[in-house]
C-alpha cells in the first residue's frame, strides 16, 4: 500500500490516468446537482409525503452520499494521499452502510410498488406513515449490521501500534482479515438471492396482474412493472458492485496500473451507473414528479408562460396557480 504514482514508469499510462479524476469529477458533479435539486424539490412540495416518493428521497440522498464518499476514496488511491487508518476505517464503514442500504431500499420500492398494483385496496391501510417510518428503522438497521460488525472485528484483529498509522485508503483495508472477507462474502451472496427474490416474484405478480387488468388500468400496470424491471437491473449492478474489492484485492498485488485501470472501470459501471437509473425511474418518468422538478429547476419560467398563454393548468404546480390567481385578483381591483 507504500507503492507511490511516481514509481511506474508507463509514462503514456500515467496521462491517460491523471485525465480520468478530471472526467470523473464532472459526472459525479452534474449526478449530484440532479440529486439534490431532486431532494429540493420532495422537500419543497407536501403532496410527495407517501411512501412511494419517501423511499425515493431516500435512494436520492443513500446514492448521492455513496457518490460523495467513493469519489473522495478514488482520488485518495489515484494521487496516493495517505490517510490515518481510523478516520478510514470510519469512511469505510460509511460506504459498506451506504452500499447495502440502496439495494435494500430498493426492494422496498418494489413491495411498495407490488401492493398498489395488486393490493390497490389495501394500500392506503398499508403505507401509513408509521409503517414508513418502520420500513425505514428496519432498512438501516438491516444496513448497519455487517458493517459494524466488520468494523469491531477488524479493530480487535488491529494491532495497537498500527491505530495512528497511515495508509491509502479503500475498501480493501478491511478485508484483510481472511475469515472475516469470507464471511462478509457469503453474508452478502446470500442477502442478494433473497432480495433477488423478493424482486422476481414481485414482477411475475405484477404481470400476472397486467395481464387480466383492464383496458383503463393496463397503462398503470404496464408502467409498474417496467419500473420493478428497472429496480432489478439497479440491484444487480449495486450487488456486483460489493463484491468488486475481492477482484481488486488480487490486481492490487499483481500490477498496481491495471488494479487503478480497473478500480476507474468498476467505480463508473457499479456506482455511477446505478445511480443514474433512480433519477430516471422516478425523476423522468414520475408526471407529477417531473413537473415539479421542472418548475423548480427553471424557477417557473415555464409554468408562467403557459399561463400567460392560456394554456391548461392542470401540470403546473399548486404555488405558480395560487401567485398566478392572487395577481389577477388585484389586476381586478
Amino acid at each position: 500500500m507504500n507503492l507511490t504514482v511516481n514509481n511506474l514508469s508507463d509514462t503514456s499510462s500515467l496521462k491517460a490516468l491523471s485525465e480520468k479524476p478530471l472526467i470523473v469529477q464532472v459526472v459525479v458533479g452534474i449526478l449530484l446537482y440532479v440529486n439534490g435539486l431532486m431532494i429540493f424539490t420532495f422537500l419543497k412540495k407536501e403532496t410527495f409525503r407517501d411512501t412511494r416518493y419517501i423511499l425515493f428521497a431516500q435512494t436520492l440522498f443513500v446514492d448521492s452520499a455513496l457518490m460523495l464518499l467513493a469519489y473522495i476514496t478514488l482520488m485518495w488511491i489515484f494521487f496516493q494521499y495517505p490517510v490515518q487508518i481510523i478516520p478510514c476505517c470510519i469512511i469505510c464503514t460509511i460506504m459498506n452502510l451506504l452500499s447495502l442500504c440502496s439495494p435494500i431500499t430498493l426492494v422496498a420500492m418494489c413491495l411498495e410498488r407490488y401492493v398498489a398494483i395488486c393490493l390497490p385496496l389495501r394500500h392506503a391501510s398499508i403505507s401509513t406513515p408509521k409503517n414508513t417510518f418502520i420500513g425505514l428503522l428496519i432498512i438501516w438497521s438491516v444496513s448497519f449490521t455487517l458493517p459494524l460488525f466488520i468494523l469491531i472485528v477488524y479493530s480487535a484483529y488491529l494491532p495497537p501500534g498500527d491505530m495512528f498509522s497511515y495508509v491509502i485508503c479503500s475498501g480493501e483495508i478491511m478485508l484483510q482479515v481472511k475469515w472475516l472477507a469470507d464471511t462478509r462474502a457469503a453474508t452478502l451472496q446470500l442477502l442478494f438471492i433473497m432480495m433477488l427474490c423478493v424482486i422476481v416474484s414481485t414482477y411475475i405478480k405484477i404481470m400476472i396482474a397486467a395481464r387480466s387488468a383492464s383496458s383503463e388500468n393496463k397503462k398503470s400496470t404496464n408502467k409498474g412493472l417496467k419500473t420493478v424491471l428497472l429496480h432489478g437491473i439497479q440491484l444487480l449492478l449495486c450487488m456486483v458492485q460489493l463484491i468488486t474489492p475481492y477482484i481488486e484485492m488480487y490486481l492490487w498485488k499483481l500490477d498496481v496500473m491495471l488494479f487503478l485501470h480497473v478500480r476507474y472501470s468498476n467505480f463508473i459501471l457499479f456506482v455511477i451507473l446505478p445511480r443514474c437509473l433512480s433519477p430516471l425511474v422516478y425523476g423522468l418518468r414520475d408526471k407529477k414528479f417531473y413537473n415539479a422538478l421542472r418548475y423548480y429547476a427553471f424557477c417557473g419560467i415555464c409554468n408562467q408562460q403557459k399561463i400567460r398563454d392560456g394554456k391548461t393548468l392542470k401540470d403546473v404546480p399548486s404555488i405558480s396557480i395560487h401567485n398566478q390567481t392572487s395577481h389577477n385578483i388585484v389586476s381586478l381591483k
